[in-house]
């Protein structure tokens, strides 16, 4: 058996097969999470895409100039009869003509009233803002989730380490109680109830090291490498409770700098922009148009007769004609459109934008109610966590007296073997709670302020001041 539980483990950390680092903190895995994963990097390159709206719409107000130029060639060569003076050709004379034209020409383009493509740019700024705000909650996304799997893996490899103590403990309890059952001290029921508490420490220890390797395949996940070993807390946490110590005070905070809540605020301000840009629909819009253009045209028309005529006496005859013209050209204009009837097309618009702005006004409320509550609920957590983290640590060194209580007696013959698993399993339960509500503790730190709006690398950096290096 103790082979089978070394080859699980050796195939839990093998499963992780990729590029390892040896001990990595919090602040090194975010900081690796900020270059390698693919959820922040899209974040990123959204908000590089709309960004792009400011200078996009501001093209649409500023002159619009192109050059155009071409080159053609048209040739021609027909038979039958055509007049050369005098008479008409047989149907055997020939007529070839080859045309050669180039040119160019410049245009201008100048917008000078349209309401929606002057509030389109006033608009930009607030989808550029949007698109940023958005950007940073996702930053703060990352750190929050980071900071999850971390811990989590940490928590993981703490369960291990327990199932591993409890196998160990009771695979001694076990040789003990098969060595008294041999010189008769003991029944085999305690001898039985021993060895079914070694098979179940043993089916644990495998679901702990499952779980360790699906831990650190969901860090992988963000980070794109594996690390073998992470820094974890110390000993002593500095339990102190959140400053300002009102749960009121910190959710005012996130109503206002909540960047998600940001976000859709400003999402409902874009909606209500589009309502008035689809309603300049209705509006007149007025442009100047101007161009220049030069053209060269080279004509050369060759005819051949091979009937007699006063042009040609003595056929066949030659006769060419060939001229080059150089026209040039100026222009300009002022376009004023009024659109009258479009098929019901702008009201659609407009009432498309409305139901849009209605649907964007619902969104925010979900998100000022959703923020609200994770704020209470954060700092709450956060409150809670510290009376139980102080709770289960006590309930660990209880436990530890109480063990050691339950084998004393059972040496003695006044406990069985059952109260012995009990107390162990007991142990196990409260060490594994402590290090988890420890882990929940410095989680809802981050998520207190991330739900406040306020989370940052700082954040990281005191937390990575609290793990052992």
């Amino acid at each position: 058996m103790m082979r089978i539980v070394t080859t699980l483990t050796a195939l839990a950390l093998s499963a992780v097969a990729a590029p390892a680092f040896a001990q990595a903190s919090l602040l090194d895995v975010y900081q690796r999470a900020m270059i390698n994963d693919p959820v922040v990097r899209e974040a990123e390159a959204t908000y590089l895409a709309n960004a792009e709206a400011k200078p996009q719409r501001r093209a649409a107000l500023l002159p619009n100039l192109s050059l155009s130029a071409n080159a053609r060639n048209q040739f021609s060569d027909s038979v039958g009869g055509f007049d050369l003076g005098g008479g008409i050709s047989s149907g055997d004379d020939r007529n070839i003509s080859d045309s050669d034209q180039d040119g160019w020409s410049l245009s201008l383009r100048q917008t000078l009233f349209n309401w929606a493509t002057f509030a389109q740019l006033k608009q930009a700024d607030k989808i550029v803002a949007r698109a940023e705000t958005t950007y940073e909650a996702a930053k703060q996304e990352l750190l929050v989730r980071v900071a999850e799997r971390y811990f989590n893996v940490l928590a993981a490899e703490d369960n291990v380490a327990s199932a591993i103590a409890a196998r160990e403990a009771i695979a001694r309890q076990l040789e003990q109680a098969q060595r008294r059952f041999e010189v008769g001290l003991i029944a085999i029921t305690d001898v039985q109830q021993s060895q079914a508490g070694y098979d179940d420490s043993v089916a644990a220890e495998i679901e702990a090291q499952q779980t360790l390797a699906t831990s650190h395949e969901f860090l992988r996940e963000i980070i794109g490498e594996v690390i073998t070993e992470l820094a974890s807390p110390q000993e002593e946490l500095p339990l102190t409770p959140p400053n300002p110590a009102n749960a009121e005070q910190w959710v005012q905070t996130a109503m206002q700098q909540n960047l998600t809540l940001v976000a859709s605020r400003l999402a409902t301000e874009v909606a209500l922009d589009d309502i008035a840009i689809q309603r300049a629909g209705r509006l007149p819009t007025l442009s100047l148009q101007a161009g220049y253009n030069e053209s060269t045209q080279d004509r050369l028309t060759t005819s051949i007769s091979s009937t007699p005529s006063p042009a040609c006496p003595t056929p066949p005859c030659r006769f060419t004609n060939g001229n080059v013209t150089r026209p040039d050209g100026r222009n300009w204009s002022l376009d004023l459109t009024f659109p009258i009837f479009t098929g019901g097309l702008n009201r659609s618009r407009i009432q498309q934008a409305v139901y849009q702005h209605r649907a964007s006004t619902e969104a925010l409320e979900r998100v000022a109610r959703q923020t609200e509550r994770q704020a209470r609920d954060a700092y709450l957590g956060v409150i809670s966590l510290i009376e139980r983290v102080r709770a289960t640590q006590r309930s660990v060194e209880s436990n530890r007296t109480a063990l050691r209580a339950t084998q004393a007696g059972f040496e003695v013959g006044t406990q069985t073997a059952v109260d012995v698993l009990a107390s162990q399993n007991s142990l196990r339960r409260a060490e594994t709670t402590y290090s988890r509500s420890r882990y929940d503790y410095i989680l809802n730190i981050l998520r207190l302020k991330q739900a406040a709006g306020t989370l940052s690398v700082v954040d990281v950096e005191e937390v990575d001041g609290w793990l052992q290096q």
